[in-house]
């Protein structure tokens, strides 16, 4: 088993390269895979509370962590109550120590 950690700064709205994304993050942990999917920059509005969430609360109950980068929703004004269930505020420090535990990181 093989540990990812994956970056989203695409907002899903904009892109649909970033469904793609989230795709690959549930493939991974599909094969059994630890994942880690860490949304920055517009990855973030993937993270409130809306009906397009579904996708990343989904990936969350396969098991995957979804993290917010706490910059990313400051910047874009989005309060931690208006997060998706599941989803969880973070530091980007996390993706260092990701890197350091030997993780293998991808950002898109």
């Amino acid at each position: 088993m093989a540990k990812y950690t994956l970056i989203a700064s695409r907002d899903p709205f904009e892109s649909k390269e970033a469904a793609h994304y989230f795709d690959l993050a549930g493939d991974l942990k599909t094969q059994g895979n630890e994942v880690t999917l860490f949304l920055v920059q517009n990855g973030v509005f993937a993270a409130r509370k809306s009906t397009a969430s579904s996708t990343v609360t989904g990936l969350a109950a396969q098991g995957v962590t979804v993290l917010v980068d706490n910059f990313s929703l400051r910047e874009r004004g989005i309060p931690g109550d208006r997060l998706a269930d599941k989803v969880q505020p973070s530091d980007l420090d996390v993706v260092v120590d990701h890197m350091a535990d030997g993780r293998r990181v991808i950002w898109h």
